[in-house]
């Protein structure tokens, strides 16, 4: 599987748990309340588990029939945190594929997105880094990968906008080249608009 950027069994949790004890008395927050007196402890476990992909191998199969159409799957739940604000951003992908001479296990394709949403992340580098990594491991002949997610770094703080959704997409090998084939790709990840 890809880098990531940290290496397996960094994370202190007890030293987490101090900082955020820290960072919220720093900020005025009361912890002196039995409702609150573990809250860094719980903010170290959630921020540990917000930013650790789960281990997996990306497994792949021959092509044996020489399938040649899409294989796309829709609205895999995206779950990152914001580099900027450390805020969290949640949305949906929709990650497709024109296989070469490999495919892919299904359930892999939602690991993938998982594996690159783990981390400190910015939407844009999300959505190439999860179309960069399945075009490596398969060798395929286009891949198209559409990110949507609201950034609560924009809707609670800053501007507040709240339900603004941002789009952001990489199309990789035959997609970047053809048109068709990109009007037949995003048709296919949002049926309901067929002539989007």
């Amino acid at each position: 599987m890809p880098h990531t950027d940290r290496e397996p069994g960094l994370v202190d949790l007890d030293a987490a748990e101090s900082a955020a004890r820290d960072f919220l008395r720093h900020l005025g927050v009361a912890l002196g309340t039995e409702a609150a007196a573990h809250t860094p402890g719980r903010m170290a476990r959630a921020y540990a588990e917000l930013l650790s992909p789960r281990p997996f191998s990306l497994t792949t199969f021959p092509n044996d029939h020489g399938y040649e159409g899409f294989v796309i799957a829709r609205d895999i739940p995206v779950q990152s945190v914001c580099e900027h604000h450390f805020l969290p951003f949640t949305g949906v992908a929709h990650v497709g594929y024109l296989p070469g001479s490999r495919i892919v296990g299904l359930s892999k394709l939602a690991r993938v997105v998982e594996h690159f949403s783990r981390r400190p992340q910015v939407q844009e580098r999300l959505t190439q880094q999860i179309a960069s990594c399945l075009a490596e491991q398969l060798d395929a002949d286009a891949v198209g990968v559409v990110v949507e997610a609201e950034h609560l770094c924009m809707s609670m703080r800053g501007v507040q906008v709240s339900g603004s959704v941002t789009t952001t997409s990489a199309m990789l090998g035959a997609l970047s080249k053809d048109a068709e084939l990109r009007r037949e790709f995003l048709s296919l990840i949002n049926p309901a608009s067929p002539g989007r």
